[in-house]
């Protein structure tokens, strides 16, 4: 089938904490006086993914309002924290808050420009549909990513978050294609791959860290591998 659109995840999919996440907190905790290796907090990572499951399950929308978010990190951070033995009540939470909230500590992938400008240049609408706050616009700008992808649906903008089904069908209906004809590349299989192929979407894992083996659907380790991928569908 002929593809004419593609739709990506924003964080872990485009865009990143500069080097990494661990790394970045790695490097906060210890200039705060707590000296961590960056493996340290690569170990806690599926608190991450499970503070996300936990919000969707009980709809908080942590992304929708600069309270809920800040709310929402500063649990994740004090539950790293605790699990680092590092005491949080020096506001400690709220300065990680502040350097994972500041777009220069964020870059982009290697593989996004090429990638993005490839699919471009074969005809794809590029487009991210992100459980992002509304600074991801800014990100965007800053990375000069925004004119590779002039669909964007940002669920802290919208009021609605994946896994959601709403979000996707917003990027649909603004977009003017059918989900047959849209690919959407994500890095959370429950979050990103599991509803858009539910409205009818190409689901495509990316999976840069191998957190997923064994998916059963597309999966590619660099957006690299997904132009031929399209192609030959």
């Amino acid at each position: 089938m002929a593809y004419r659109g593609v739709f990506f995840d924003a964080g872990e999919t485009l865009v990143h904490p500069e080097p990494s996440f661990p790394e970045l907190f790695a490097a906060v905790v210890t200039r705060e006086g707590f000296a961590r290796r960056p493996v340290d907090i690569s170990d806690g990572l599926t608190m991450v993914s499970d503070e996300f499951v936990r919000a969707a399950v009980e709809e908080e929308l942590w992304t929708t309002s600069a309270e809920r978010s800040r709310r929402f990190w500063l649990g994740v951070y004090d539950r790293f924290l605790d699990v680092l033995d590092i005491p949080s009540s020096d506001g400690l939470s709220h300065t990680l808050y502040r350097e994972f909230s500041d777009v220069e500590n964020y870059g982009a992938f290697d593989d996004v420009v090429p990638t993005l400008e490839s699919l471009r240049d074969a005809g794809y609408l590029l487009g991210v549909v992100s459980n992002f706050e509304p600074w991801l616009e800014s990100l965007l700008d800053r990375l000069e990513l925004t004119a590779l992808l002039p669909l964007r649906v940002v669920s802290g903008l919208e009021g609605v978050e994946k896994p959601d089904p709403e979000i996707f069908r917003l990027a649909l209906e603004r977009s003017g294609l059918s989900a047959g004809e849209v690919a959407y590349v994500g890095d959370i299989p429950d979050f990103d791959i599991e509803p858009s192929e539910a409205l009818g979407m190409r689901g495509v894992l990316i999976d840069r860290r191998d957190r997923h083996p064994h998916h059963a659907g597309d999966r590619i380790t660099s957006l690299t591998e997904l132009p031929a991928l399209l192609e030959a569908a």
